[in-house]
């Protein structure tokens, strides 16, 4: 969206204070609570090796500069002024994006794009004038396929690395608050203490991610609220009781003299600094939950201030106190009368900052799950209320492992801040490059403004990157390691899948060849309704052909069901369907699309065939009425095209609810009839997924069925009308049959070798190993019907 334009969540004018408020107040347990517990760790990590503090104090006023200005670039003006801005429907993150690029720009790599799609009220552009210069960009992108092939990859990096921060960013919070721990006790009990209760803190963290996060969510707020105003009332306590001149440090001088003086060794201590934003991309991430003005004012008014009182109150102490008897921490600058309840609060703080993180993770997966980029895994929704709450078992205890096993295996704050602080910068890089696309593709400003903003900010996080990379030996590696390997997992996962889609395509059989079979060729129709579950938006896909030509019978009613993924955060329930006929009316053959957007919830099969066989019905007796009733009240603006059809144009059937007499209102895409769902017939997917849109006319259908026509005379129509749906509703009752396709792939004779490693070994080990597709959706294996294929890719 345009930045000018109103949002989802309406503006300041519309929302009341009230409201706005209340907004703010939960936005702190949900949003910020890993940026919140950054000062238990930055000045420890900063000062663990390259630079050490010293009496002129050069080194701790220079990172108390860098950390201030840090805070206020990057968190402050880059996401909360522009970033935030960049919204998709109300939404934020890595995809939301990507997927604002990929409907400005023709460069998703997602398979079965239809025309119809962009009929949806989510998808809808905003059209200010466009600059000629951003046109160029556009058709450049456009133009190069492997441009678009690089644009996912990025997108995949940024989703990896912040997985690898939902893995260290619990172990690195929780190790830092438990380490309070060390000024309490002697060194030697002190090892054998912070490692065990660190460990099962968050073994009880990651034991309780089922319940789900509204139940224990109440408390987060008032968690970390009282958190912030503690660090400020610490800060503000420091600054005036050991150095009311601190503020003199927040000059940028001292960030030149700190250089100056240590070189390259202050050059890898940002490396340190650098922990002061992680939690900066919650704020965008965790959008779609609150509005973008009450993410602003928490942050504003709140959160940022109390951060600087924070760093400002641990430079006043420091300054003053240079023995070096215990090592630089949050917790030396705690007057020893609070610093049991500071460390308690600390402690729930560690794990309210964690829980934002772990459940980002987990709506990621099933963003990059619905896009088809990661394996299939299941998905618990642990909110019938709030919308997004989800927990994914298989992630939460390889996260809970690995978490604790980095724990045990660094041991330090040093080795955690490395790798942590690596994953952070990469997501934001990767952030800053998207929002400069989105600013000349979306918003349609000059390239000038989209190259300044990458320019200023990418030098920023650049140089803390660069500075992360020094320490690869040292922590870093591990983010770079877990990267490479999703990433891998996730390229190969999506790779196979559209050269799936591929091989369907070119494989699929003619209408004609389905109207052809019948008694004369053996072959019977079955009562009950047959759920033909596909990819395809057209044609007769290629495993039907195979159950019947292994088992020469199908059901009455044969449904082409096509679940698919399109790049909007959520498609409307009314707009959720697209309804056709396959063949004429006799033949009971229908197709059915179900979109969905990435964030949308799935609905569990009971819920699913019912409302699946509701719609069949609207759509046949819309179609009857259409084809043969009396005309309806008809908008069009334009002509339709001549021409036979091989399928029915697909009508959205939505559910919208009239009081007294049942009413349907049903957008129709009129098209060419050689392309009535969207795009002709192609020889390969590249001409389907490359195609420029094909020019639409839209016209709007209102209707209504008097429910005391069954008492008149009936015309023919209605009689034909009635039987149609009373042999659905029959077949209902006499049962639903699943039928999918059960996959095997391999690569083609003469493949490389790195390509029949990925299909041959990379991609059916997962396949055989993740969820497979009747239990993602949901399918009772008595009504299961599984065809084999073998896919030559």
């Amino acid at each position: 969206m345009d930045p000018d334009h109103g949002r989802c969540w309406g503006t300041s004018k519309k929302d009341s204070w009230k409201t706005l408020l209340l907004l703010s107040y939960q936005s702190l347990g949900v949003v910020y609570g890993d940026l919140g517990i950054s000062p238990l760790y930055v000045y420890k990590s900063t000062f663990a090796e390259d630079i050490h503090h010293s009496e002129t104090n050069e080194e701790i006023f220079g990172v108390l500069s860098f950390v201030f200005w840090t805070l206020t670039l990057v968190p402050l003006f880059k996401y909360v002024f522009i970033v935030l801005r960049a919204d998709d429907n109300g939404e934020g993150g890595t995809f939301a994006l990507y997927s604002l690029i990929c409907r400005h720009a023709k460069v998703s790599l997602l398979p079965n794009r239809q025309v119809a799609d962009e009929a949806l009220s989510t998808y809808k552009l905003e059209h200010p004038p466009e600059q000629k210069n951003s046109s160029r960009v556009k058709m450049l992108l456009e133009k190069h396929r492997v441009l678009h092939t690089a644009l996912l990859i990025l997108v995949l990096l940024g989703t990896c690395m912040v997985i690898g921060d939902g893995l260290l960013t619990p172990a690195i919070s929780v190790f830092s608050a438990v380490s309070g721990l060390e000024l309490s006790m002697s060194k030697e009990h002190h090892q054998y203490a912070v490692i065990p209760i660190t460990c099962f803190i968050l073994v009880c963290l990651f034991a309780l991610q089922h319940y789900g996060t509204h139940r224990v969510g109440f408390f987060f707020a008032p968690v970390v609220l009282i958190w912030l105003l503690c660090i400020s009332a610490l800060g503000l306590y420091n600054i005036f009781r050991w150095n009311p001149h601190v503020y003199q440090a927040l000059s940028p001088y001292y960030m030149f003299k700190f250089l100056k003086k240590t070189r390259k060794d202050g050059w890898m201590s940002l490396g340190g600094i650098l922990l002061c934003i992680t939690g900066s991309e919650a704020m965008f991430a965790d959008l779609g939950h609150f509005s973008y003005t009450a993410i602003q004012i928490a942050f504003t008014f709140l959160v940022y201030p109390a951060l600087i009182l924070a760093y400002m109150g641990q430079a006043a102490y420091l300054s003053i106190h240079h023995d070096n008897s215990y090592q630089i921490s949050f917790y030396v600058s705690v007057p020893e009368t609070v610093r049991w309840p500071v460390l308690i609060i600390a402690i729930l703080a560690s794990v309210v900052g964690s829980q934002a993180i772990i459940s980002g993770t987990f709506s990621i997966i099933n963003q990059s799950q619905s896009l088809g980029c990661f394996p299939r895994v299941k998905v618990v929704h642990t909110s019938d209320k709030i919308h997004g709450q989800i927990y994914i078992p298989e992630i939460n205890w390889i996260l809970m492992i690995l978490c604790i096993a980095v724990t045990i295996g660094f041991r330090d704050t040093k080795h955690m801040g490395n790798a942590s602080g690596l994953a952070v910068m990469a997501v934001m890089l990767v952030t800053t490059c998207l929002t400069s696309l989105v600013i000349i593709l979306c918003w349609h400003k000059p390239p000038i403004v989209a190259l300044s903003f990458l320019l200023f900010f990418g030098s920023i996080e650049l140089l803390y990157f660069s500075a992360s990379l020094t320490k690869f030996r040292e922590g870093a590696w591990l983010p770079i390691l877990l990267a490479l390997f999703l990433m891998t997992i996730m390229y190969v996962w999506h790779y196979a899948t559209i050269k799936k889609y591929e091989f369907d395509l070119h494989n699929k059989v003619s209408l004609e060849w389905l109207l052809a079979l019948g008694p004369s060729l053996g072959i019977a129709r079955v009562p009950g309704i047959g759920l033909v579950f596909t990819d395809l938006t057209s044609g007769i896909p290629a495993n039907f052909s195979r159950f019947v030509t292994n088992l020469p019978a199908f059901h009455r009613v044969l449904v082409f069901v096509c679940v698919k993924s399109v790049p909007v955060p959520y498609v409307p329930p009314a707009e959720r369907y697209l309804v056709g006929r396959v063949g004429p009316a006799t033949h009971r053959s229908y197709r059915c699309i179900v979109r969905y957007g990435y964030r949308d919830v799935h609905q569990d099969v009971d819920s699913f065939e019912s409302e699946l066989v509701g719609r069949l019905a609207d759509f046949i007796r819309y179609d009857w009425v259409r084809t043969h009733g009396t005309d309806p009240c008809i908008e069009d603006d334009g002509s339709q095209s001549g021409g036979s059809s091989s399928e029915c144009r697909l009508t959205v059937i939505g559910n919208v609810a009239f009081s007294g007499t049942p009413a349907y209102e049903i957008e129709e895409s009129l098209q060419p009839a050689s392309v009535s769902i969207g795009f002709p017939t192609v020889e390969s997917v590249t001409d389907v997924i490359e195609m420029e849109p094909i020019s639409v006319t839209k016209r709007r259908v209102r209707f209504a069925i008097d429910d005391e026509s069954e008492t008149d005379t009936r015309s023919e129509t209605d009689v034909q009308l009635q039987e149609e749906l009373e042999e659905l509703w029959a077949a209902q009752q006499s049962g639903t049959a699943f039928i999918l396709g059960h996959s095997h792939v391999r690569a083609k004779q003469g493949s490389s070798l790195v390509r029949r490693l990925a299909i041959n070994v990379g991609y059916n080990f997962l396949r055989r190993n993740c969820r497979g597709p009747d239990v993602a959706l949901k399918v009772p294996p008595v009504s299961l019907l599984e065809v084999g294929m073998v896919y030559i890719v």
